[in-house]
């Protein structure tokens, strides 16, 4: 059995992550199980971009016209979702309220339709499985929809999960599975001439690696200068409604910008979520709050009356071509498993399964391939 370990020199460790979010929690489980000692460096696992995520396993809902790479690895990891869900519960003992009733996208005037049926042609040459749907269709499925809903299309294979209980469970199923959390902040990573890297905690001590994995998010970058990560703010709210209130995700293209809201099985109702390039400008603004409220409105009116229960801001990890960075970074003995951007919960098993592969002489997903960090210095 692990410990939770406080500040201060620690053992060594056949790998190091340093980030205990949701793809690195993922992939230190997933590579001790293979039999490596495995520790994670993170003061408060969870903290960053995986709490304020809403959980969308939707890569056919978020396809768009030039990122097929990227489609084909959600749509790989949404497929190992069953199977790594099934294996998370049974050896965390949790429950992680993944739901998969697929995603509505709806339209609310002519000009938005259009855009959605532009969209579904597109999908359907991809092999995609979407269905046109009237407005009247939309609301038989969602009730509490707007009268002015115009039509939409139903993205069944779509689904959602709670990123709170996820890295929970991930947490919990790392220990049990022998890894070791080390209670710090991480403050660089010490390359030696020769030998293997060790990650420097901010208290002065050390953690000596065989290997060394960033999984720090947008931070990734201040552990790496020169990795291609950048930060992209995200404002997000949580309100509080009965059961029911919505039984699937809602998204729609409001004032030319994308809302969503998503439904947990406790009556929370994700709502978000802003996209915006300031730098790790932590503030909860009130124009956010309005424009959040006010284009989730358009699509479901009565949401209106429900509690604001909270609010919050998250740093996506972004990448100029919007792929994650998995795999060797260059200097010897280092890996990056960061810069997933809005899709780091869709992505933890296939994320989780290509690091545990490279670490362990494995296969790495085909999907995968394209995520190699080397792309940006050919």
């Amino acid at each position: 059995m692990s410990s939770t370990r406080p500040s201060g020199s620690e053992p060594g460790h056949d790998v190091v992550i340093v980030g205990g979010g949701v793809a690195g929690l993922a992939a230190a489980w997933r590579t001790a199980r293979r039999g490596l000692s495995v520790a994670v460096v993170d003061p408060a696992p969870g903290s960053g971009a995986t709490h304020a995520a809403a959980g969308m396993l939707a890569p056919v809902s978020e396809v768009t016209y030039t990122e097929e790479p990227l489609l084909r690895l959600g749509l790989a990891s949404l497929a190992a979702w069953p199977a790594f869900l099934a294996e998370l519960e049974d050896e965390s003992g949790a429950e992680l309220d993944y739901r998969a009733e697929g995603t509505l996208e709806v339209a609310r005037g002519a000009d938005d339709m259009a855009v959605l049926d532009d969209l579904a042609a597109f999908e359907r040459t991809l092999g995609l499985r979407v269905e046109r749907l009237t407005g009247r269709e939309c609301r038989s499925f969602e009730p509490m929809l707007s009268p002015s809903v115009r039509g939409g299309l139903l993205a069944r294979d779509d689904a959602w999960v709670d990123p709170r209980r996820l890295v929970r469970a991930l947490l919990t199923a790392f220990e049990k599975a022998g890894g070791t959390l080390v209670a710090e902040r991480a403050a660089g990573i010490v390359l030696p001439g020769r030998g293997s890297p060790s990650v420097r905690l901010a208290s002065g001590g050390t953690v000596p690696a065989g290997r060394v994995v960033v999984a720090a998010g947008s931070w990734s970058a201040a552990l790496l200068p020169g990795l291609p990560v950048r930060p992209v703010k995200g404002q997000i709210l949580r309100l509080r409604g009965p059961r029911g209130f919505l039984s699937r995700c809602v998204r729609g293209l409001v004032h030319g910008s994308p809302a969503y809201l998503v439904p947990r099985g406790d009556g929370e109702i994700v709502l978000g979520a802003t996209s915006e390039e300031l730098g790790y400008d932590a503030r909860v603004t009130a124009g956010g709050v309005y424009e959040l409220l006010r284009d989730a409105r358009e699509l479901v009116p009565g949401l209106t009356e429900l509690e604001l229960a909270e609010t919050a801001v998250g740093f996506r990890p972004g990448t100029p071509d919007n792929l994650p960075l998995i795999g060797p970074t260059g200097p010897p003995g280092v890996l990056a498993a960061t810069g997933h951007g809005r899709n780091g919960v869709l992505l933890a098993p296939v994320t989780a399964e290509a690091v545990a592969a490279l670490l362990t002489g494995g296969a790495v997903p085909e999907a995968a391939l394209s995520c190699d960090p080397g792309r940006f210095h050919s």
